[in-house]
């Protein structure tokens, strides 16, 4: 087995709306990349195993980065990925009144694009797309 740190070429990244409650930030992460997952299967790595032989769910091949910015700033990285047709998923304040999966997507179907209320936003592509589309956020403290 190599002892080579491996590279990505690629980046996973989450882009949070700073003014979320501390609960609703973990939520909306993890709302957020589990759709990634679903799409992107080469971001999925192999099942892990313990020393015992138990057997584990695969996770992410790579780090997942998060960001945190302004309404504004998700709302241009929203166009930005939009553009450049990254696989997105996007989470909006209408999910936190919501209890289930059919009345989720009922209302994002409901807004137009535009006018969609942002609290959360991942995407996944090439480094150098990514790092445009979250342009103007920070990182996650």
């Amino acid at each position: 087995m190599s002892s080579e740190p491996i590279r990505f070429d690629t980046k996973i990244a989450v882009l949070l709306r700073e003014d979320l409650e501390p609960w609703q930030r973990l939520n909306v992460t993890a709302f957020l990349v589990s759709g990634l997952g679903t799409q992107v299967p080469d971001v999925v790595g192999e099942p892990y195993e313990d020393a015992d032989g138990v057997l584990y769910l695969p996770m992410f091949r790579q780090p997942v980065m998060i960001f945190e910015g302004a309404k504004e700033t998700l709302t241009a990285a929203h166009a930005r990925v939009l553009s450049r047709a990254l696989p997105r998923a996007l989470f909006t304040s209408d999910l936190f009144a919501t209890g289930n999966d059919r009345d989720n997507r009922a209302a994002v179907r409901a807004v137009g694009t535009g006018d969609l209320d942002l609290v959360g936003l991942a995407v996944y592509g090439p480094k150098n797309a990514v790092d445009k589309v979250v342009k103007g956020a920070r990182m996650h403290p």
